[in-house]
């Protein structure tokens, strides 16, 4: 059973998007936890670490970070200086709305995560341009004049039009060593896990599977990510499982298809994270 003090999911989203522009000054610790929506962070001050799925990136300022929905990271916030950062939610069913055939909103998420990398690096030409959009993005959700609604819908597709530009056009911090750290062999053994969760994944299996000790797995896993294996594995299969739900599959067929071998555990587990029956989550 995965303990939800270390991975939970956090903030709900009842609008088709949302602007953030905060600033703290004081120290503060976040759990690792996940979103049911995308997101986008872009730092303007102070001293942050990500990990997002076991990769860590030494943000600077200016530096746009894509947490797409279902991926599990973490701040981790040096209280030195005053953390001011903007953080835009997107709903995804308002991302498949704006979407054009063959051009999805959504496409910068999907690529970051296939690549694996979900960093941002812009010059300072493109750092003015963005800045424009936030504050365009800020005046009108300020406004309560005629068609403010629509001119901050209309300029959040604008942001996201070029974000996608931009990941298409990699101006990523990849090549920049000093902007991440990641494990190898632990970056191999997740994109493994990802793609075969519907097969008996076990420490033992995944041990024998890249010819390394169950021990070195188990506390290697838990430095680089921050959860135990375990608690990784059943984290997605629920948000695999959720995710086949809400397109239809039939509950026990989508359960089984995520790689829970037991209803009655996939049922416990569900409730226990989702807080809602599997039928009442559809």
């Amino acid at each position: 059973m995965l303990d939800r003090n270390e991975i939970s999911r956090r903030g709900y989203l009842k609008e088709d998007f949302r602007l953030f522009h905060l600033k703290d000054s004081r120290a503060q610790t976040v759990d690792y936890h996940y979103h049911a929506f995308d997101k986008l962070i872009l730092l303007l001050g102070g001293k942050v670490t990500y990990v997002v799925e076991g990769v860590t990136y030494f943000l600077r300022p200016w530096d746009m970070l894509l947490v797409g929905h279902d991926l599990i990271h973490r701040p981790i916030i040096d209280p030195a200086e005053p953390y001011e950062r903007v953080v835009v939610w997107l709903g995804r069913e308002w991302l498949e709305r704006r979407s054009d055939p063959g051009e999805a909103l959504s496409a910068c998420f999907d690529t970051t995560r296939q690549r694996g990398f979900h960093l941002l690096r812009f010059d300072a030409e493109r750092r003015l341009h963005y800045m424009q959009r936030i504050q365009q993005m800020e005046a009108a959700q300020r406004d309560r004049g005629f068609g403010a609604a629509r001119m901050a819908d209309t300029l959040c597709q604008q942001l996201l039009i070029d974000v996608n530009r931009d990941v298409l056009r990699s101006r990523t911090a990849q090549e920049e060593r000093d902007s991440y750290r990641v494990d190898p062999k632990m970056e191999e053994i997740l994109r493994y896990i990802l793609s075969h969760l519907e097969e008996d994944l076990t420490v033992e299996t995944l041990s024998r599977q890249f010819f390394i000790s169950r021990y070195y797995l188990m506390h290697r896993f838990k430095a680089v990510t921050g959860y135990t294996v375990h608690q990784y594995i059943t984290q997605k299969r629920l948000l695999r499982a959720g995710e086949l739900i809400r397109s239809g599959v039939p509950v026990m067929k989508a359960a089984e298809q995520a790689g829970f071998t037991e209803y009655s555990t996939f049922l416990r587990a569900f409730r226990s994270t989702f807080h809602m029956s599997p039928r009442e989550f559809r």
